[in-house]
């Protein structure tokens, strides 16, 4: 076979250019880091005595806060950061893997504290002006995830209810926008509502620190269906939609509901796959009936009862043996009850976030043996995933959904690459002509910038 003159095999490779930006496009979230001063705001609250790793933690912060945003999910990976001239485009020191990895081992619970009160700052800046929700209803979701580990001598790694080696961090989302609230790591084999009541208040204290003037709302998944939740929601002034558990009472209320309370709702199965009722209508997939309860007990608390039942697909095994499946909540909230289930079915959203932290803003794995170190790095994460939707959120409000991921902005944004120059005193970052989404940078570019 014949060897033409332009086959790859004759380009020449060389590591040599130390004018050359990786991931240039980070000049965005490090722009909108410094204008919302979050490596000062590091400086100010952390403070790790006399650990090892106590010098330069307003850099050493930063750097594993841009390696996620570069794709990283190790300590390793913050290597990238020090290739050509990247530091140039982030603002601050990035400092060797080695000396980060000694500076998450350095961290202890009480300065994982620290670094919620970092977070706790870093909202209220963001949400400053008119960028936050003001007056305006909020609607909180948390829920839990495993993130699975495979070392056995990770701390506080166990097994919970799905079988998995992992961690059982908390979260909190903001339900419009995909922000981070708050985040708190827990052992693996912690059950689902463990730490929730005082973790819902810290949340509550800095939405409202933040800013946030108007009305909550919680939303929840079954495994925060307790009474002690609920009831730290109404102290808090804050309203609450849960899923109720099927538990007998559940059952019984469900059972007493009249056939004609029911009102059929779209779903999402296809009109007549369900056939026609008398008046020669299709049958809907699903209908939604509501009845006042008294949740925990006689002398519990009274809520109202919203049950969805759903109709199983004709000829699956789930229809040989019922008619109908039930899905339950409890709400004090105003409004219709059609609009109000619909809404709580609007939780699952906080899937999406899930899995853009873990695919977008490094929480694929919790890389250190020491308990503490993950939970610095869950807060470090959290920290970066929030910088990524503020970058949307500031400067592409109208260009871009709220729904981007995080990899979305990756691939179009954050890893152009580019090369640094400099004339007459003027430095300048060349990026590639014809870039796809050119026009996307500049605004935002100019609108972080213009933020104050």
């Amino acid at each position: 076979m014949q060897t033409s003159s332009h086959t790859l095999d004759r380009l020449g490779v060389a590591f040599d250019d130390p004018r050359l930006v990786a991931n240039a496009g980070l000049l965005l979230p490090a722009t909108l880091a410094q204008h919302l001063g979050l490596r000062e705001v590091v400086e100010e609250h952390l403070d790790l005595g006399d650990a090892p790793g106590r010098a330069n933690v307003g850099h050493k912060a930063m750097s594993v806060i841009h390696s996620m945003l570069a794709g990283g999910d190790s300590i390793d990976d913050t290597n990238v950061l020090r290739a050509g001239a990247t530091q140039r485009v982030l603002g601050h020191a990035v400092l060797a893997p080695s000396t980060l990895g000694t500076f998450l081992r350095s961290f202890t619970v009480g300065h994982v504290r620290q670094l919620d009160a970092v977070g706790r700052e870093l909202l209220r800046r963001a949400w400053g002006g008119d960028r936050g929700p003001g007056d305006r209803p909020l609607t909180i979701d948390m829920d839990s995830t495993i993130c699975q580990v495979f070392g056995l001598l990770k701390q506080g790694v166990g097994f919970g209810y799905t079988k998995v080696r992992g961690y059982h961090p908390l979260l909190a989302t903001r339900a419009d926008t995909g922000e981070v609230l708050h985040s708190r790591l827990r052992g693996g084999s912690a059950f689902t509502a463990r730490g929730a009541c005082g973790f819902l208040a810290e949340t509550f204290s800095r939405v409202r620190a933040a800013g946030a003037t108007g009305l909550l709302t919680l939303r929840a998944d079954s495994g925060f269906y307790s009474k002690a939740v609920l009831t730290t929601c109404r102290r808090a002034g804050v309203r609450f939609s849960v899923t109720a558990r099927l538990d007998k009472a559940v059952q019984r209320a469900i059972a007493a509901i009249p056939e004609e309370a029911w009102a059929p709702i779209p779903y999402w199965s296809s009109a007549g796959t369900f056939g026609e009722d008398e008046q020669g209508q299709p049958i809907s997939g699903a209908d939604v009936a509501e009845v006042p309860y008294t949740a925990f007990g006689k002398k519990g608390m009274r809520v109202r009862l919203i049950v969805r039942r759903v109709r199983p697909t004709p000829g699956s095994q789930l229809a040989l043996f019922t008619e109908f499946s039930y899905h339950a909540l409890v709400t004090d909230r105003e409004g219709t009850t059609l609009e109000l289930e619909a809404d709580h079915r609007r939780h699952a959203e906080v899937e999406a976030v899930i899995r853009d932290l873990k695919e977008g803003a490094g929480l694929a794995h919790l890389p250190s043996g020491r308990f503490a170190a993950n939970a610095a790095w869950l807060a470090f994460a959290t920290m970066a995933h929030n910088l990524a939707r503020w970058v949307v959120d500031i400067g592409l409000p109208e260009q871009l959904p709220a729904c981007t991921t995080t990899g979305r902005l990756r691939r179009c944004l954050f890893s152009v690459p580019g090369r640094r120059t400099r004339s007459a005193r003027h430095e300048t970052l060349h990026l590639p002509q014809r870039w796809p989404w050119q026009q996307l940078f500049l605004n935002a570019l100019s609108q972080i910038r213009a933020a104050t």
